[in-house]
């Protein structure tokens, strides 16, 4: 009888695990990738796309700070829900101010409307995730929703992206508007029922654990002076300048690279870039490139199970950092055969899958004790604030090097130059926390 039930519940998990993890993965990717693409081919330059949207890492970076709220305002299933109907409404207002005249702030603010609602959604979705199953299921569906959060990443980077190019071409639209906004509307409008249909789907569909219903006897201020205690051990903890270093620096090429990396091949070969189509980039890193991310994820995970992090960590940091010459390669030689762009595009996804296992594992490996999941989630506000910081400045120095270099290089080249050198911080400080660890180990 209980095995019979087991699998009653197990049947019962499908029926939401898969879909609440793609409605989690597929509003990031909107924000962090969608709107890099969109508003380059609506005509931004680099610095504004690179300033505007690592802006949006924000909610990411302070939802630790609303967090505890949502465990005592509501049930998580009210959340879960509530936000998918925010994101939707979100995605159908940036749909929506696309075609008007204040295009560029109205859809800002309703990325940034998108941005809080899914950051929430996200502390939500994790919780109820512990609420609705029991252990050992959440140990067997941590594959099944990280299956479908990379899903989630292929429809948005891949998919939607190619529709959204293919769109482009449809000069005599109904509403005779400029082509590649009526793609892009089309695009969002098209998440936006989507969401919607989530929505109403998980709210009949999530089960109602009696766990999810019961309060947290505190009170707002007992709530803040927690979180103060909390982030006070943090800072206590052995290492903790290493620690932060290391979660600011380990990307800070890749925060800059991945602002300017889309907007490089969709540009002009007279602008120094590679002149590819909206579906071209869409087909490469939303299908290609999220295949070999998930590859150089699995493989890094294996490599650290069988050898450890410590002895892991700086192969892992150069597999991070080397295959960005790829762009370098790219930029220099503008090549122009599809293939090998998706094969360099490929390599760096795979590096990026590698080298970021090693990042994950740290945090994890820094946050055990005491309060190790409130730890993680100030982890998790300086990996954020560590992408959006370098990230917001990409586009203006590459701006800058295309004035200084002018008649000896194209900006894009000098820019992924300084990527190269900027990687130099990244190696730097996994030396350093991994000397560290070895004296953790030496103490012991």
């Amino acid at each position: 009888m209980m095995k019979k039930n087991n699998i009653s519940t197990n049947a019962k998990a499908w029926q939401w695990v898969p879909s609440l993890y793609f409605a989690e993965g597929l509003p990031y990717v909107a924000v962090m990738s969608l709107s890099v693409i969109m508003y380059k081919n609506l005509g931004l330059n680099n610095t504004q796309v690179a300033f505007y949207t690592s802006w949006l890492y924000l909610p990411w970076t302070l939802k630790f700070l609303w967090s505890p709220f949502v465990d005592i305002l509501k049930s998580k299933r009210w959340w879960i829900v509530s936000m998918q109907f925010l994101i939707g409404a979100a995605m159908a207002g940036i749909a929506l101010s696309l075609p008007g005249p204040k295009w560029l702030q109205w859809s800002m603010v309703f990325f940034w409307l998108m941005a809080f609602s899914s950051a929430t959604h996200d502390i939500a979705a994790d919780g109820f995730y512990m609420h609705g199953l029991e252990s050992k299921q959440q140990q067997f569906f941590i594959g099944v929703r990280n299956t479908f959060y990379r899903i989630a990443m292929i429809c948005g980077q891949g998919l939607l992206v190619m529709l959204a190019g293919r769109w482009e071409g449809w000069q005599n639209n109904p509403l005779g508007i400029n082509s590649v906004a009526f793609a892009w509307m089309l695009c969002f409008l098209l998440m936006a029922i989507i969401f919607g249909a989530l929505a109403l789907y998980h709210s009949f569909c999530l089960p109602r654990p009696a766990s999810d219903s019961q309060k947290i006897n505190k009170t707002a201020g007992e709530i803040l002076q927690d979180l103060g205690n909390t982030f006070r051990t943090f800072i206590q903890k052995k290492y903790i300048i290493t620690a932060i270093a290391f979660m600011l620096l380990y990307r800070f090429a890749e925060a800059q690279l991945v602002k300017l990396s889309s907007p490089f091949l969709l540009d002009s070969i007279e602008a120094g870039g590679l002149g590819l189509s909206t579906a071209s980039v869409g087909f490469a890193y939303g299908t290609l490139g999220v295949v070999a991310l998930l590859m150089g994820g699995i493989l890094g995970g294996i490599v650290i199970s069988r050898i450890g992090l410590r002895k892991s960590m700086m192969p892992m940091a150069i597999a991070l950092c080397l295959p960005n010459l790829v762009y370098l390669f790219m930029a220099l030689t503008q090549v122009q055969n599809q293939a090998c762009i998706y094969a360099c595009i490929g390599l760096e996804q795979l590096g990026y899958g590698y080298g970021f296992t090693a990042y994950t594992a740290y945090l994890l490996h820094f946050c055990q004790g005491e309060h190790k999941t409130s730890h993680y989630a100030f982890c998790t506000a300086f990996m954020a604030l560590g992408m959006m910081i370098p990230g917001m400045f990409a586009g203006k120095l590459q701006s800058l090097f295309d004035t200084w270099f002018s008649g000896i290089m194209s900006g894009y080249t000098a820019f992924f130059i300084w990527v190269m050198i900027a990687c130099i911080p990244c190696i730097w400080i996994t030396g350093i926390a991994r000397k560290k660890m070895n004296n953790e180990i030496n103490h012991q």
